[in-house]
């Protein structure tokens, strides 16, 4: 069943109309045999060099001496930041492997809260090594059961050398320290000693030391316009934010 001809005539026709054993309609496309296709090694690779491209972007921004990134949105926002997270979901991206490594740094962002950049700097060096092995003759399966290994290997070696800590909600120092270091990189780093207890606080009240367990939900920031950072406070409570109805109501 021929498709009706389009605007170059009725002998133009973009395709044909097929139906499948199910009765579902699908398009035979017109010379598509003639069309170039990446298949194998070069579709693999193909992949590796869009991933590669991603995980190059962030490079930069990794490590004490990264460099900020600016990006000017659509809307003309202009955002500046060294964040993997923040800057891949500013970037609009098309290649569908490209997408998978935004929803590894977002994955990150979500289940860590933090190393959004270096998981993606990671797996690109990871990809980057997989095409000399592809270059060498290896299938990919084999490949991929040998990064699987090494990170079973990397994770018992970890809890060999893992110390464990005890959260004492009374001392609650050590647990700032290691809040501080994550902090470095972000722009309120001037009064990250303020952030971190603010954080360290905030955490400790939901916590359930039980289960090892924080439910995030229960954590909300407010922001409000003018004001130093310095300022900001963790209230214990809730918050209702509302604007007088009369000057006359009293303000404290």
């Amino acid at each position: 069943m021929m498709m009706p001809g389009g605007p170059g005539g009725p002998g133009m026709s973009m395709g044909s109309l097929a139906f499948d054993e199910f009765g579902r309609p699908f398009m035979i496309l017109k010379d598509e045999m003639a069309q170039n296709r990446l298949t194998g090694n070069d579709a693999i690779k193909s992949h590796i060099i869009a991933a590669k491209a991603v995980a190059n972007i962030l490079k930069t921004s990794l490590g004490p001496k990264g460099l900020d990134k600016l990006m000017v949105s659509a809307d003309g926002d202009v955002t500046i930041t060294n964040d993997g997270a923040t800057i891949l979901k500013q970037m609009d991206v098309d290649h569908q492997v490209a997408k998978l490594m935004v929803q590894l740094s977002q994955s990150q962002d979500d289940e860590i809260g933090d190393g959004t950049t270096g998981v993606v700097v990671l797996c690109g060096a990871l990809l980057e090594q997989a095409e000399h092995l592809i270059d060498k003759g290896i299938h990919a399966i084999r490949i991929a059961d040998g990064f699987e290994l090494a990170a079973q290997c990397a994770i018992k070696n970890l809890e060999k050398i893992a110390d464990e800590y005890k959260v004492d909600p009374t001392n609650t120092e050590n647990l700032v320290r290691t809040a501080k270091t994550t902090l470095g990189s972000k722009i309120i780093n001037k009064c990250h000693d303020q952030m971190a207890r603010i954080a360290v606080d905030a955490v400790m009240a939901v916590a359930d030391l039980e289960t090892r367990d924080v439910n995030f939900e229960l954590i909300k920031v407010e922001a409000k316009v003018g004001g130093a950072m310095e300022d900001s406070m963790l209230v214990k409570g809730v918050i209702v934010d509302k604007d007088f109805s009369t000057p006359k109501c009293p303000n404290s």
